[in-house]
């Protein structure tokens, strides 16, 4: 918990390994009790877990974890040490003969910076962290700040790669993450639990999943989620090979949620998709940081948020050799507008 409000933005790190002789579970053959101890280093606990035949999915007391066969995609929240789980996840996957190829580093402005341990103490503080803790053989590294007009929304991104593009198995997929504050008030409340509601975190997660229309943000997906008490959500979706997720800080004052998911620049469900989630929340201000995508996917979402009432503030773009494009957009409500 920070000093003044719990944190919710989130710090994502995504770890792409390659083997020769990989075999069909890679990664997914590592233990829980192993996974256990990497998240003790973060300061965080697996709370509800689900799986299919592409890969497993954890929520986590602050987020997300999801394991396939050669990545990792770990995001937390709160003040937890989200970068002392690197050298501990390389090492896990030696022990499988898998070697890292590239990392993603990803986050956005800090609601409360100066709550934030080391290494989260700076995005400077950060860089320097990783370029001290990952092998030489990601040479090809790259940390930028995207700034927007909306001073409290800069994206935060730091890229390695043992080579240009590698990251991506499959350059058809991309990466959409959104961040949403000053949440409606109304829309909120539906985050909070009843004292002595007779719940537990699943059961409660269940009711406010049904209540809030997240279960059809995508209706494909099969959810695990995850009610806090007195307040807060967090759920993973699974659709095939493709994972989502969302995470709640309902508290008035600091109100934050996160939607992010995979797409496939042959379907058009994603800008659709982010649409219906920042509907679901009302906020005030969004960004949306698009890694990986054409212009096509990033002006569809661009239209779609401008359909629901949402004006584009900024639209700005990075090169990254090790990640691909970024396009980080920003947009505010009409209730929360900069003149």
């Amino acid at each position: 918990m920070a000093v003044s409000g719990f944190e919710g933005f989130e710090k994502r790190l995504e770890l792409q390994f390659s083997c020769d002789q990989v075999s069909s579970i890679g990664l997914r053959e590592l233990d829980f009790k192993s996974l256990e101890q990497v998240l003790h280093h973060v300061q965080c606990t697996v709370v509800s877990a689900l799986a299919n035949q592409h890969f497993d999915s954890y929520v986590l007391s602050e987020s997300s974890l999801f394991v396939y066969p050669t990545k990792i995609i770990i995001k937390t929240c709160g003040t937890t040490q989200l970068l002392k789980s690197v050298q501990p996840f390389i090492r896990l996957a030696q022990t499988l003969h898998l070697h890292i190829v590239s990392l993603r580093y990803t986050r956005g402005s800090f609601i409360f910076p100066e709550s934030q341990p080391h290494p989260h103490t700076s995005f400077n503080d950060e860089v320097v962290f990783l370029n001290n803790n990952i092998p030489q053989t990601l040479c090809y590294r790259k940390a930028s700040v995207i700034p927007s007009k909306l001073s409290s929304h800069s994206w935060h991104v730091f890229s390695a790669g043992a080579g240009a593009g590698v990251e991506y198995s499959d350059d058809v997929t991309y990466t959409v993450e959104v961040c949403m504050t000053d949440l409606d008030k109304t829309l909120s409340r539906k985050f909070f639990r009843h004292p002595n509601d007779g719940k537990n975190g699943d059961s409660a997660g269940k009711q406010m999943t049904e209540v809030t229309g997240i279960g059809c943000i995508n209706p494909n997906a099969k959810i695990c989620d995850f009610a806090f008490d007195p307040c807060g959500y967090s759920m993973n979706g699974i659709d095939g090979d493709r994972y989502s997720t969302i995470h709640v800080t309902p508290e008035d004052g600091f109100s934050y949620a996160s939607f992010e998911c995979v797409g496939s620049i042959y379907d058009d469900d994603v800008p659709e998709m982010v649409k219906k989630a920042v509907k679901v929340f009302g906020p005030g201000t969004v960004s949306v940081a698009t890694t990986g995508a054409g212009d096509d996917v990033c002006m569809r979402i661009f239209k779609g948020m401008e359909k629901i009432g949402m004006k584009g503030r900024s639209w700005s773009i990075d090169e990254f050799l090790a990640a691909g494009t970024v396009v980080f957009q920003t947009f505010t409500s009409r209730r929360n507008r900069i003149q």
